[in-house]
């Protein structure tokens, strides 16, 4: 199904079925950078029914080189522990500096909202809704751009390279999705 970010986040969070135990859910949304990610994150967190966390990639890739590493240390450190009724953490980091931020411990028996470029691969094997997002590329750089206010400008290539790379390897796309949304829509 194709839907755009406007209709997504309610059948998103109403969607039945993909629970893991205790009945949480875990979502994962994913899809190259600037396409809406994160605004479909939010919109999915303010409709979902129940507590819920919400946990984005970004906070986590270790430096503009760390797609790949950043989706290993969500799967390892938090979607694998939260899968097992655990407490999972997520590992910031602190992007100013260029070196690692503060840990932030995320309860295991709330449903679980992970987006970013890679989600998929930090998800594999676990039971989830998979959601991806894509935009035409001339778009997806205008809207990060932007977003970043010209901090991103200097690496931007660097990680398109870098997500094309990996989505190439490790197989991401819409091809996988539950849900298909076109994003940079209201």
């Amino acid at each position: 199904m194709v839907v755009t970010t406007g209709s997504a986040g309610a059948w998103v969070a109403h969607r039945p079925g993909r629970a893991v135990a205790g009945a949480r859910r875990l979502v994962v949304i994913d899809g190259p950078s600037g396409a809406g990610k994160s605004t479909l994150a939010d919109r999915i967190v303010a409709v979902w029914p129940r507590p819920v966390t919400l946990v984005r990639l970004d906070e986590v890739y270790p430096g503009w080189r760390g797609l790949d590493r950043g989706a290993e240390l969500i799967a390892a450190r938090l979607i694998a522990p939260w899968s097992a009724v655990r407490v999972g953490r997520v590992h910031g980091w602190d992007w100013h500096a260029g070196r690692a931020g503060p840990v932030r411990w995320v309860p295991p028996k709330r449903d679980l909202v992970v987006e970013g470029c890679g989600a998929f691969a930090a998800a594999r094997g676990a039971s989830a809704v998979r959601v991806w997002v894509d935009a035409p590329a001339v778009a997806r750089k205008r809207a990060a751009l932007a977003r970043d206010q010209g901090a991103f400008d200097a690496f931007w290539d660097l990680w398109d390279a870098q997500w094309r790379w990996h989505a190439a390897r490790t197989g991401a796309s819409a091809a996988h999705a539950d849900l298909r949304v076109r994003g940079l829509s209201s």
